[in-house]
Parts: C-alpha cells; structure tokens; sequence
C-alpha cells in the first residue's frame, strides 16, 4: 500500500483539536494514523524535531523535494497587523504562519482546516478581532480567507474543513484515513467545505434529550433533565454534526452533559446570540429549527405543550428521573 504522508501546522489556536483526536479509537491517534498508511512528518505537539530539523522539512516541502500528500492546520490565520500576519511567526524560521500556510498549501494533495478557527476565523476572529483572524478559505461565513475562494490543492481539491470546536476525533481521523485512501471527493464537502458523512446531519439526532423536545418539556436549569433548547439557548435543532450518535472519547457529548449546543461546526459561531439563553421575540425562540417555518413551530409547539404527560414534565424540571415510566399514567 502505498503510503501518506501528512504535516500538521499550529496556527492561533489553543490546541483542542489536536487534544480532541490524540483520543481517537482505542489505541490512541498515532496508531490510527499507521492503520490507514499515513506517516507523520511532523507534528509541533506531537514530533521529536525540533529547530533547524523542522525548517529541513518546511523548506523541502516548499521546495518540492519531500512530498506532501495532506496539509492539516489547526487555528486561525492571525492576518495582523496592517496585513503583515505578523502576530503569528513560527519560532525560528522569521516567516508568519500566515506565508507558510500560502507557501506549503499548493504543494499538498488536500489541505484541511482542522477546527473552525482554521476553517472560519473561529473563536480568535470574535469582534473585536485585533489579530485580524481568518480561516484558510473564509472569514466567518465570507469566502475568501488567507488562500482565497478559489484555492484548489495539488489534486485540485478545495480545502476540506472539518469544523467543530473542537471536532469529534472521528470527524478528523475519517477525512484523513479517507483522503489518504482517495475515497474523499469534491462530491463529498458541503457548501462550506465540511465532510458530509457528518455535516448532513444535525446535532439534534439522537439527543437523548429528544422526547423532551417532542412535547416542548424544557429544562430552566442546566441541572434539568429536560430540553434545553426553549430557554438555555441549545441550537442543536440547527447545528450540522453527528456528534449525539457517536459517543465523544469514550461517552456523552454537550448536551448529554446539560451544556446546551453552541452550534461550534458553524462559521460565525462566536458570535451567535444566545450562550446558554434564547433570544425571544414575543416569547418565540428566535433561532428555529432548520427547515421549520415559524408558523409551524408555534402549531406545534402549543399542541405537544397540552399533550404533555406528566412523567415528561416533571423530570424535565429535575436532574434525575423523579417520575419513571409506567403503565396507566395517562393523567396529566
């Protein structure tokens, strides 16, 4: 089997999403990696090299003297100031990360932006964003970003994003093992360029907190068991992602644990209104599920609301099941 060959760069970033994948499988990420044939040829975490035996391998990469078949960054692109990306050099090398990244990225078969700062600004392009903070091919939900919308790899791939913040483990290691295997297309990316074995589905599906959503039961706390989108701010209902059908390093996900859903796969995210309250209008969630008009919502909404059972009510309010299933309950 012929092998891959892959380069992980640090761009500004806290490091979850190296910290999210080292947790992949059972055996740990590294020999993940060596399963699907993918060698690493440096990791700033992760490697051994250190000083000049990393500019050696950046340079030879440049140059076209060391193939590069997958270029990972992780974190945003800190453009400032004045455009120089000067807030952001890699030790040792007197050049910003932002020219590295422009420099290496048409050498690679596929370039992915791992995450959603370096997918789209992210958390560091929050306003007021004085590092001038951009993703490698938009700037929130803008194209363009520090390659330009029209970048395309060496294979002629756009850049693949896997967003979240940070992503599911899985979501990483299945882009690469399925890009080292050349079984990721231009086909397979959405509009924003994630992955769609995940972006087609939503956060929602398969929240154990769902029966709660049916009737409208909605927590008040995070401590309650109930829904947690009609007053703690939860945007599961339009967050792309699987990441309540796959358990997360092990077990449980956001919402499992009564932190609601901040929508992280989605550019802008930072920004959104809402951390762990809704914004109303009249009373009305402003942010509706996707697909759902309005009008619609508020039917339904009102129709589960009367139709609660008093099992379901009662233990949305609290924080462990005070009401368990049973036959003959019927009253309300």
């Amino acid at each position: 089997m012929t092998r891959s060959t892959l380069l992980w760069l640090q761009a500004g970033s806290c490091g979850g999403c190296t910290m999210a994948v080292l947790e992949e499988g059972a055996r740990g990420w590294f020999r993940a990696l060596d399963d699907a044939g993918i060698d690493l040829l440096w990791h700033p975490s992760a490697s051994l090299e250190t000083g000049a035996e990393v500019r050696d391998i950046l340079v030879a990469v440049e140059d076209g003297a060391r193939p590069l078949d997958i270029l990972c960054v992780e974190g945003s692109i800190l453009c400032g100031p004045n455009g120089t990306g000067r807030f952001n050099r890699l030790a040792g090398t007197e050049r910003t990360m932002m020219d590295w990244v422009r420099a290496l990225a048409p050498r690679a078969g596929v370039t992915v932006a791992v995450g959603s700062c370096a997918a789209f600004g992210g958390i560091p392009a929050a306003g007021p964003d004085p590092t001038d903070a951009r993703g490698l091919v938009f700037t929130k939900e803008t194209p363009g970003g520090v390659l330009g919308a029209g970048y395309r790899s060496r294979l002629g791939l756009p850049v693949v994003s896997v967003a979240g913040c940070a992503p599911h483990p899985g979501w990483i290691m299945e882009t690469l093992a399925a890009l080292a295997a050349g079984d990721l297309s231009a086909r397979d990316l959405d509009a924003f360029g994630r992955p769609r074995f995940y972006a087609d589905h939503l956060a929602h599906h398969g929240c154990s907190r769902n029966e709660f959503y049916e009737f409208k039961a909605s927590a008040e706390r995070p401590s309650d068991r109930g829904c947690l989108m009609e007053h703690l701010g939860c945007k599961a209902t339009q967050a792309v992602g699987d990441c309540n059908q796959r358990a997360w390093n092990g077990g449980g996900s956001c919402t499992d644990a009564g932190y609601a859903c901040v929508a992280c796969t989605a550019p802008a995210f930072e920004d959104i209104r809402g951390y762990l309250a809704t914004p109303k209008v009249a009373g009305i969630p402003v942010g509706l599920p996707l697909d759902m008009p309005k009008a619609w919502f508020v039917a339904l909404a009102a129709l589960s609301k009367s139709a609660t059972p008093r099992r379901v009510r009662d233990n949305a309010r609290a924080d462990r099941v005070v009401v368990p299933p049973g036959r003959g309950e019927g009253g309300r």
